[in-house]
């Protein structure tokens, strides 16, 4: 599905992620298909083992090829990142498509000045002098809201907050203008005021560049705020895949209306949370039929047989995995319907 032909700058189709191991094969990913747009927000949500990051590490080019097995397509402005020699993707990664990571404090290295590996980012695809790399890490520090930048460029990670640590990290990723931002549970273990202004600055960040902005996370109420687009992520694949207001006003999947009822609320404020009973499946074993029918209440015979394809019920609907009748859909999809997206956050 895709937002827009004319815009458009990445195309996945069929990405499939195999990881070869001595007790079997890891199906990490499979069959994974979307696109992304200029301007656009993409929503990557699921439980942790879901693919989502495996998915991304695919796209950047940051897995171990001769250790993994990947098939599919990646297009990113006409060229398939999956074919490319390594040295042609390095052109692109970190310059065209950016990627900020889920810890900073560990991608941070220790020993190096904060600014000092920012400038690195830029000398690594831009032939400037030492001075000019390091005004440019200034420059950025400030443009992400770290006070002091100047001074604050010669500090060392240990003397950042966690906040102001993925903030460099943001920095890092915007020295080249990139086409694509990717970002990784970029709020992961940081406050709540300070997640809201990470996820502002990403906004921020969008709308002045003009970028597409792929955010995987687990945290629906931050998708459903600033995402365009929504991806559901389940063993490996998709479950559903549409327009975020669609997803979150009528959400088709069993899988989706299980994180939407885990989900805190201002209405369930006083009421108990409701879990997903049971664990994701092991990726060595996926179970046959659909992959979220051992844990799904709404089950029924084709379910631990057939597979069901990502395909959309209706026209008018988004594509969504699941074999129940479209009615039931309907019904128990209007159960769990947020009217306004700022009702999830």
């Amino acid at each position: 599905m895709s937002t827009s032909h004319d815009g458009t700058l990445l195309d996945v189709r069929g990405l499939t992620v195999r990881f070869p191991t001595s007790d079997g094969v890891v199906q990490a990913v499979s069959d994974v298909s979307f696109s992304l747009s200029r301007g656009e927000t993409l929503g990557v949500v699921g439980e942790s083992g879901s693919g989502k990051s495996v998915s991304n590490l695919a796209i950047m080019g940051l897995l171990n090829r001769q250790r993994t097995a990947i098939s599919g397509q990646v297009e990113f402005m006409g060229r398939d990142l999956l074919t490319l020699p390594p040295d042609d993707l390095r052109h692109i990664r970190g310059k065209d498509i950016a990627m900020v990571f889920q810890d900073p404090f560990a991608c941070l290295h220790p020993m190096y000045r904060v600014g000092a590996q920012i400038a690195e980012a830029v000398t690594a695809h831009q032939d400037v002098s030492k001075d000019a790399a390091w005004a440019r890490a200034v420059e950025l520090l400030d443009h992400v809201g770290i006070p002091n930048a100047k001074s604050r460029a010669r500090d060392y990670p240990h003397q950042f907050s966690g906040g102001m640590r993925q903030r460099a990290m943001i920095a890092m990723a915007l020295v080249h203008n990139p086409s694509i931002l990717i970002c990784d549970e970029p709020t992961t273990a940081l406050d709540v005021t300070v997640q809201a202004q990470i996820i502002e600055l990403i906004e921020e960040v969008k709308r002045e560049f003009d970028i597409g902005v792929i955010l995987v996370t687990h945290d629906l109420g931050v998708v459903a705020e600033t995402a365009n687009a929504v991806m559901v992520m389940y063993a490996g694949r998709i479950m559903e895949y549409g327009p975020a207001r669609q997803i979150f006003e009528q959400p088709q999947h069993p899988y989706t209306w299980g994180l939407l009822d885990s989900m805190p609320s201002i209405e369930r404020r006083l009421t108990a949370l409701v879990p997903i009973e049971g664990s994701p499946p092991s990726l060595l074993a996926p179970p046959p039929g659909c992959p979220f029918h051992p844990r799904c209440r709404y089950r029924f015979e084709p379910c631990p047989v057939d597979r069901p394809p990502l395909v959309s019920p209706l026209p008018e609907a988004h594509p969504d995995a699941c074999h129940l009748a479209w009615d039931e859909k309907v019904r128990e999809g209007a159960k769990r319907s947020v009217t306004r997206l700022g009702d999830a956050a």
